[in-house]
């Protein structure tokens, strides 16, 4: 097994758990608990502009906190390295359910309570059911992104479109299918 560090502390990396706009996020432990290191890259992406990653990172996080969503904590930040340590929440991802029928009343209303703070904060999050994971049947939003409010990336318009097996997310699966 590959380790990470994270302020001169070691973590067993036990897998990849996905790539992002803004970095690769680690499933990993200390050999007492679980983890998420989340290790910021600096890949083009040709939708997307970014300054700097870490502090927008940063900032997202604690705009969200203030907002009140449901989120794992940010335990550590390694400047040097450009790594967040932050809380792992179990559970199956909002994506997963899709794929299975598993998306419950409660997921849609729980992202809609959670879409009224944010929407009065004028504030969007990456609808993407990839960022949601079910823990005890509580939704977390498992990324830090956020962005101001705008009409045509909000959940309604934008986020329902990947909540279940629309056409728009048969085809996500059809092309990421061997990727």
């Amino acid at each position: 097994m590959e380790n990470i560090s994270v302020n001169g502390k070691i973590y067993e990396i036990i897998k990849l758990l996905g790539k992002g706009k803004g970095g690769y996020s680690y499933l990993v432990t200390n050999g007492e608990r679980r983890y998420v290191v989340k290790q910021i890259h600096h890949e083009p992406c040709d939708y997307y502009q970014f300054g700097d990653k870490l502090q927008a990172e940063l900032h997202d996080y604690n705009r969200l906190v203030n907002i009140g969503v449901r989120m794992p904590e940010l335990i550590e930040v390694d400047l040097v390295n450009e790594r967040i340590l932050k809380e792992y929440v179990d559970g199956e991802t909002i994506y997963d359910l899709v794929l299975c029928d598993g998306v419950k009343q409660e997921y849609l209303d729980d992202i809609r309570q959670t879409c009224a703070k944010l929407y009065s904060a004028n504030t969007n999050i990456d609808y993407f059911p990839t960022n949601f994971v079910v823990h005890g049947d509580k939704l977390y939003y498992v990324d830090y992104e956020c962005n101001d409010y705008m009409e045509q990336w909000n959940f309604e318009n934008w986020g329902i479109k990947y909540w279940s097996k629309t056409p728009e997310f048969l085809q996500y699966v059809k092309q990421h299918a061997n990727k």
